[in-house]
């Protein structure tokens, strides 16, 4: 079975921000380049425009409301360029309608502000798996191994039988392995919902909660851990371990 997944280096990543609030921007920069990635920020649309025709970026983090040339027309001029690189659309607008024109002018992804920094790092790591090559299809944690080709799991050997939503759920964490996960982030990328709700927040808990039975139950070395009112975290040696 394939050992421990390493993470690629990030150093090649290189990621722009087209944002004209400086307090956000910088805010954003300051997490990306904590994260290891390179990352570069204008402050208009036409900035913006300007520094992708003139540099190969990775990634693009591209404001809507931009002072001249909004978010929307950087959008269609990129793509009409043929430009590949994966953008994720930060607004405060929340319509379907809204949406839809983000998606159809070439956005990958969207994300509504106010927002977390957690939720935005987990969405461009979603943009840069895709556009990179194709993931490894096994994955291990401690004793813990799942097979995303066949969908099937083991813990030191022994087949765990999980539902699909579980598998989902289990490859997601693993995915994120010490790092936090937010209900909202399983939300819009497990359950496919764009908006967080209470009645998804008790799905998730629920899920989690038979999950971590099959997973952990009478085992010393636990592997899913709840990090009160923030999320859940995956790992062998958990900095966050459950109360």
């Amino acid at each position: 079975m394939a050992g421990r997944i390493q993470n690629a280096s990030l150093a090649r990543v290189k990621i722009l921000i087209v944002e004209d609030d400086a307090k956000t921007s910088q805010a954003i920069r300051r997490g990306l380049r904590a994260e290891g990635y390179e990352a570069a920020a204008a402050r208009s649309g036409d900035e913006g425009l300007s520094r992708l025709n003139s540099e190969a970026f990775d990634v693009v983090v591209l404001d809507w409301m931009l002072p001249g040339r909004d978010g929307i027309e950087v959008l269609k001029s990129l793509r009409a360029k043929s430009s590949k690189p994966p953008v994720l659309l930060l607004t405060a607008r929340d319509s379907v309608d809204d949406r839809v024109i983000g998606l159809d002018s070439g956005a990958d992804d969207y994300l509504v502000k106010p927002f977390a920094f957690a939720e935005l790092l987990a969405r461009l790591r979603a943009l840069i798996r895709r556009a990179g090559p194709e993931e490894t299809t096994c994955r291990q944690i401690g004793g813990l191994t799942v097979d995303i080709g066949s969908r099937r799991a083991w813990r030191e050997g022994e087949e765990i039988l999980l539902t699909p939503r579980e598998f989902d759920l289990l490859v997601h964490l693993m995915r994120h392995e010490g790092q936090v996960v937010t209900r909202q982030m399983l939300a819009h990328e497990v359950w496919r919902e764009p908006n967080r709700s209470t009645p998804l927040d008790n799905v998730i808990d629920v899920h989690l909660a038979r999950l971590r039975k099959k997973i952990d139950a009478d085992r010393t070395s636990k592997l899913i851990h709840t990090v009160r009112g923030v999320g859940f975290i995956c790992g062998d040696r958990c900095k966050h371990p459950e109360p």
